[in-house]
Order: structure tokens, then C-alpha cells, then sequence
């Protein structure tokens, strides 16, 4: 367990980083668009503490992590949420274009994140002779699990399920009437995640939709990310 340390907290970090960032995007996107309620809130931070949910950034990983360690030595799903930046309909210029914009933040953050850690996987380099092997490798891992997160938090919250951050983006380019009839699922969509997730995979063990998600989705990603910082891939 203590040999695993520096990798779970190096781990730990790049999630840190990918969701606050993730957060704080949403509430700068809502300012610039007319809602100071974030700002007002004190939610226009990247003070990781501001976002934590007692539940979902707690309660929900933790028990994930220490059970798929004690069961199997090894964490192959892990899942979780931040605090929501509020957001005041009523002061948007257009509440659901508006909505939308603020939700795309989000995401594309995460995206620009990805690509920053894999530009900066270049200089890092330079750092090999100054920095024991150890060090270089931690250094290696942090920027390689920066991608990684930035891209499962980024890809994951594009599905079309409200309230993931998909799910208002359909909202928004939905027709009207689709748009309210959608929008009601709101309150049943955190069920609907969990229930596909951990519910249908125990019901179903060939159906591991996680495992789908990196290999089809997170994968290729990655790839891609890593080509366009001008890394040559093997």
C-alpha cells in the first residue's frame, strides 16, 4: 500500500486540478454572460476546498477507491462529482443558449487542460538530470494522468443526459418543446448515470460500460491529443 502512495497522489492531484478548473469555468462563463451569482457566492475560485461535495467528492470516491483496493489491489472505475457553480437562469441574456454556453465551459476547459499537460510533457525533459529517476517518472505520470482525467471529466460530462453538462447542451439545441420535455429528466438523470454505471455491469457482467468508454471514446482521445502536441506515438 505504501509503495502505492506517490502514484495515488499524483492521481489525486490531476483530478483535483481537472475538476476545479472544470468548476470554475462554469461560473466564469455564467459572469460573462450576465449571471453574477457564482461571483457573489465566492464560487469564482480555484480554491479545490470552494467545490467539494461532501458526498460526491468524498464520500462516493472514497468508497469506490477502498473497496476496489481491499477487493482486487487495483481501482478500475472510479466516479464522483463537485459542488455545481450556481447558476441564476434569470440573469442570463438568453436563458437557454445561455445555459448551454455556460455547460460547454466545462468541458472545453477540461479539453484545453489535456492539451496544456501534453505540450508541457516537451520541456519536462528538461528537468532529467536535475530530478532522480523516481522523480522524472512521478513528473511523466502526473502529465500523463492529467490527460487522462481532463479527458474522462471532459468526455464524460458531453453525455446527453441532464444534468451532466450534455444533457444542457442538448437543452439548448433542442427544439422548445423537446427542450422543457428534456429538461424534466434532470432530477432522475444522476439515477439514471449511477444505474448504467454500477446497477446494469452487476446484472449484466459482460455489459462494463466504463470499459467501453476508455477503449472507444477515452482511447482515441488521448491518441489525438497526444499527435497534436507533436509527440510521435509508437
Amino acid at each position: 500500500m505504501m509503495a502505492m502512495l506517490p502514484e495515488l497522489a499524483v492521481a489525486v492531484l490531476a483530478s483535483i486540478i481537472a475538476i476545479t478548473l472544470h468548476e470554475a469555468a462554469h461560473g466564469y462563463a455564467a459572469l460573462w454572460l450576465g449571471d453574477p451569482t457564482a461571483k457573489l457566492m465566492g464560487r469564482l475560485s480555484l480554491n479545490p476546498l470552494r467545490h467539494v461535495d461532501p458526498v460526491g467528492t468524498i464520500l462516493v470516491p472514497g468508497i469506490l477507491l477502498v473497496s476496489q483496493l481491499l477487493a482486487t489491489g487495483r481501482v478500475d472505475v472510479m466516479f464522483g462529482w463537485a459542488k455545481p457553480v450556481p447558476v441564476d437562469l434569470r440573469n442570463l441574456r438568453n436563458p437557454r443558449t445561455g445555459m448551454m454556453w455556460v455547460a460547454i465551459a466545462g468541458p472545453a476547459m477540461n479539453f484545453a487542460l489535456a492539451f496544456i499537460a501534453a505540450l508541457l510533457i516537451h520541456p519536462a525533459g528538461l528537468l532529467d538530470g536535475l530530478l532522480s529517476a523516481d522523480s522524472m517518472a512521478l513528473v511523466y505520470r502526473f502529465l500523463g494522468l492529467s490527460i487522462l482525467a481532463n479527458l474522462v471529466l471532459g468526455l464524460f460530462n458531453l453525455i446527453p443526459i441532464p444534468p451532466l453538462d450534455g444533457g444542457r447542451i442538448a437543452v439548448g439545441l433542442l427544439p422548445f418543446r423537446a427542450a422543457m420535455a428534456y429538461a424534466r429528466l434532470e432530477p432522475a438523470g444522476l439515477f439514471i448515470v449511477l444505474g448504467v454505471l454500477f446497477l446494469l455491469p452487476a446484472l449484466i457482467p459482460a455489459f462494463q460500460p466504463m470499459e467501453l468508454f476508455i477503449r472507444e471514446v477515452v482511447r482515441p482521445a488521448f491518441d489525438l491529443v497526444i499527435r497534436a502536441a507533436g509527440h510521435r506515438m509508437p
